[in-house]
Parts: C-alpha cells; sequence; structure tokens
C-alpha cells in the first residue's frame, strides 16, 4: 500500500516537471552586454539608435537582450551593435598600424573608419575610429561584412561626429 501512495505522490510531480518544461521560455534570441559610457557618449549612441537601418546586409533588425537603446542587432545573432564601447587595446597598438598583426587591420568603408580584430571564435569585430563614441559591430555566420558596414554607415556619420572619444 505505501508503494501505490509512493506512486501517486510521483505522478503529479512527474507531470508538474514535463509541463514545466514544456512551458519554459528558452530564448533563442542573441543577448548583447550593454556598454555603460559617460553622459555624452550616451546620447550620440540613443541618436544613432533612432537612425539605424530596418535592414542590414539583407536581415532584418533583431535587437539583442535586455532591451537597450545602447545595442541593436540584426537577424538574431548573425549582426550585433554596441555604441559607448571603451576602446579596444589593438586601436593604439604599433602592430595594427603599421600592418603587422595579422588578427586586426585598419581600414574605412564609405566615410567611417575602422578597427576590424578577427576573434578566436571566428566572428569579425569592428570598432569605429575617429569618432566621438566607439562604436563595436560583431559580425558572425561567415558572411562578407562589407555589405554590413556599407548599410551602417550612414547612420555612425549621421549620428556619431567626427573626433576623438574619450
Amino acid at each position: 500500500m505505501s508503494s501505490f501512495r509512493h506512486r501517486h505522490a510521483v505522478l503529479p510531480a512527474l507531470a508538474l516537471l514535463i509541463t514545466t518544461a514544456g512551458c519554459s521560455s528558452a530564448d533563442d534570441g542573441a543577448s548583447a552586454a550593454v556598454p555603460s559610457p559617460d553622459a555624452k557618449a550616451t546620447e550620440l549612441c540613443r541618436n544613432l539608435d533612432e537612425v539605424l537601418p530596418a535592414t542590414v546586409d539583407g536581415e532584418n533588425r533583431d535587437d539583442p537582450e535586455p532591451a537597450s537603446a545602447l545595442t541593436a542587432g540584426w537577424g538574431s545573432e548573425a549582426i550585433i551593435l554596441r555604441c559607448g564601447v571603451g576602446q579596444p587595446p589593438k586601436m593604439v597598438d604599433p602592430k595594427v598600424a603599421g600592418g603587422n598583426d595579422p588578427e586586426a587591420m585598419a581600414g574605412g568603408v564609405d566615410g567611417v573608419n575602422w578597427l576590424m580584430e578577427q576573434q578566436d571564435d571566428g566572428t569579425h569585430r569592428f570598432t569605429t575610429a575617429s569618432r566621438e563614441a566607439y562604436v563595436e559591430v560583431r559580425v558572425t555566420d561567415g558572411r562578407d561584412s562589407t555589405g554590413v558596414l556599407i548599410d551602417l554607415a550612414p547612420a555612425v556619420k549621421k549620428a556619431i561626429p567626427e573626433g576623438i572619444a574619450f
């Protein structure tokens, strides 16, 4: 008789476990750490968020969690933008400036200068240079990032003035 009571106690618990697992909200969306820039950079980043395109390189805007005016995304996690990040160390590395770093190089696309860094996981990270706030763009899935930078250049030029970020 005690084993019968034990089965009855286990069945509701098992049903609850299955129901909870079936209803769990596993989020397949992207996530991005929200930067904490100073007030001036925050204002510039909010301006950038207002002029970012709805599509980038054929991907629809799909912002990462947590929601913030300092982050944006397209194509789930294929393209993630963070505004107000700190200066990447490679930006002042003499090896990069001299073209002697195989994992980083400087260049420009449609009037916006970028530092391109190849990450260990195969993604590329681009960070604006010569702008009053640093904007970082991560591009995954092996796509040609030129289209991404071309699509983002007008918004960056409009919202983030040329100058030195502090």
